[in-house]
């Protein structure tokens, strides 16, 4: 839960994921839609699936119990590295190695380590010194402090701790630092040009439009695939616009997915940001009648929706393969993501069933 996201907003999903999910085996034989329904809210779901993946593993082939090798933690699904280096050095006091952006600074910091760190040539010297660190740690005499496993954990937490609260990207605390005496690049007087990081790439700017199509106090929402950017969750129709018509006003694209001539009418517009993605979201909410409702529910996936892909090929629906008409209840049981709950919250409004 804490990789991308803060201590702060994960503490009460992870106090509901363990009321939810109390051990391995629990999460093992759960529903994937509970499971991502749990998770709803904190992004980057295929951290959620991996997860229940892991702890389906784990119950077939280590009796639920996790594994203590490193060999093993970093074989299963949604570990890579720097997870397996955590758990195997805060957990069980070995000495494996972390690297993330706040020991990253440290050490670029400490020996004035020139390069960009996301090169895979300075990427890989980097984890070589941070296995150092630790190496050099598990040498030492036991040094335990409450909370931690020994040494190995010790110095893995430090190195994190300093980075997020001393060796900071601007104005680092050089006076407070413990390590400032061996610091080259305290020494140079230029600490904060390290770690020599590329400019950010510059947003890109995204537009989608989402109906909410209602009828007799229900809506119809769309399951994503598997296998695809928030797989599994589901979301109201909608469509991205693109190239030509980008830029054109939200009135032209509702009119174009106007349904049995209702046309929409704005009932949100949402601004969020994914990664390098910049997304601006219309939401639009039309009341149809049973016929027209009957036509829609005989879409059996985004392909065979009628847009206008055949005149506007830059008005693209996002894919989906299981739809549903659900009353409110039903609709807020569901997994969605972060912009299209904001949407269901917002039809729940008008229909004053919001909180």
């Amino acid at each position: 839960m804490l990789q991308q996201t803060q201590v702060k907003t994960v503490i009460p999903y992870w106090e509901r994921w363990m009321q939810r999910f109390p051990g391995i085996a629990a999460l093992a034989r759960a529903e994937t839609d509970a499971v991502l329904k749990a998770w709803e809210g904190l992004g980057y779901y295929s951290r959620a699936r991996n997860l229940q993946a892991a702890a389906q593993i784990l119950t077939r082939d280590f009796a639920a119990q996790f594994p203590t090798q490193h060999e093993q933690v970093i074989s299963l699904p949604g570990i890579g590295p720097y997870t397996a280096g955590a758990i195997c050095s805060f957990a069980f006091n070995q000495p494996t190695p972390i690297l993330d952006g706040n020991i990253e600074r440290v050490l670029t910091r400490i020996g004035a380590v020139s390069g960009n760190p996301r090169e895979t040539g300075l990427k890989r010297q980097l984890w070589l010194s941070a296995a150092r660190w630790v190496e050099l740690a598990a040498g030492r005499p036991p040094m335990f402090r409450p909370g931690l496993a020994g040494n190995c954990s010790a110095i893995n937490q430090s190195l994190m701790e300093l980075g997020a609260t001393l060796c900071t990207p601007k104005t680092p605390r050089c006076p407070e630092c413990p390590v400032a005496r061996h610091c080259l690049a305290l020494r140079e007087g230029t600490p904060e040009r390290y770690p020599e990081l590329p400019k950010r790439v510059v947003a890109t700017p995204r537009r989608f439009h989402a109906f909410v199509w209602q009828n007799q106090g229900a809506v119809w929402v769309v399951q994503r695939p598997k296998g695809v950017v928030n797989g599994g969750l589901w979301e109201f129709p909608n469509v991205e616009v693109t190239g030509e018509l980008a830029g054109l006003p939200a009135e032209y694209a509702r009119g174009l997915w106007a349904i049995a001539g209702q046309e929409p009418v704005l009932l949100k517009v949402i601004r969020h940001s994914i990664t390098r993605y910049r997304i601006e979201l219309h939401a639009h909410h039309a009341t149809i009648d049973l016929a027209t409702r009957q036509r829609i529910s005989e879409w059996t996936d985004s392909t065979a929706v009628p847009t206008t892909r055949r005149h506007h090929p830059t008005m693209l629906p996002t894919p989906w393969t299981k739809a549903e008409w659900v009353k409110p209840e039903q609709a807020s049981a569901k997994a969605y993501t972060a912009a299209h709950r904001r949407i269901l919250e917002a039809w729940l409004e008008k229909c004053g069933q919001g909180r």
